[in-house]
């Protein structure tokens, strides 16, 4: 998906100072908790990193790299982090029947042959990953939502196909004509 190679993924924030030694609060916002390591470094924009010199995840704490005062530290106090698609892919395995949320999201939503519409996002509610899913146009026409959630899981996720780009769901047009 050469058309988000580019784009920055957000992944976690940094919070407020702890201590007088520059540490602070990591609120990671990804399923890889594992990416944040010491000598890691991330974008805060599109020009402007910083590394990781300390990470100790049991209290969810990092330091950052060349700031080991409060006053230095505090500067980054709800800063966001963000990597790119193509680290994410090097760096964070997926299991069998795992997908990264950025390959998902576009794909075309089927159901028994019939295009029900495109994937705009995945949303994580509580516990569980729900496919927001821009209605086809004509079904649109035809009165239906503009807009639906279907839960990512058997037994509404039939198939995932990312190199077609093709989601193949059961029960979705029942969800749909009850939204």
């Amino acid at each position: 998906m050469s058309k988000h190679s580019d784009k920055l993924l957000y992944i976690a924030t940094i919070g407020k100072t702890v201590g007088l030694k520059g540490d602070m609060k990591l609120h990671i916002k990804s399923d890889f908790p594992e990416q944040f390591k010491e000598g890691a470094s991330f974008l805060l924009n599109a020009n402007e990193s910083i590394t990781l010199s300390e990470v100790n995840h049991d209290r969810g704490l990092i330091k950052i790299a060349g700031y080991g005062s409060l006053e230095d530290a505090k500067k980054f106090t709800n800063k966001k982090l963000y990597t790119t698609i193509e680290r994410t892919r090097q760096e964070c395995h997926l299991n069998e029947g795992e997908f990264f949320w950025f390959d998902i999201e576009g794909c075309s939503v089927m159901e028994d042959g019939k295009i029900l519409g495109v994937v705009r996002e995945v949303e994580r509610i509580s516990v569980t990953n729900y496919l927001n899913i821009k209605t086809d146009k004509a079904l649109v026409e035809d009165g239906f939502a503009k807009n639906f959630l279907v839960p990512f899981h058997k037994p509404f996720v039939l198939d995932t196909d990312i190199k077609q780009k093709i989601i193949t769901l059961s029960g979705a047009m029942d969800i749909l004509e009850a939204s």
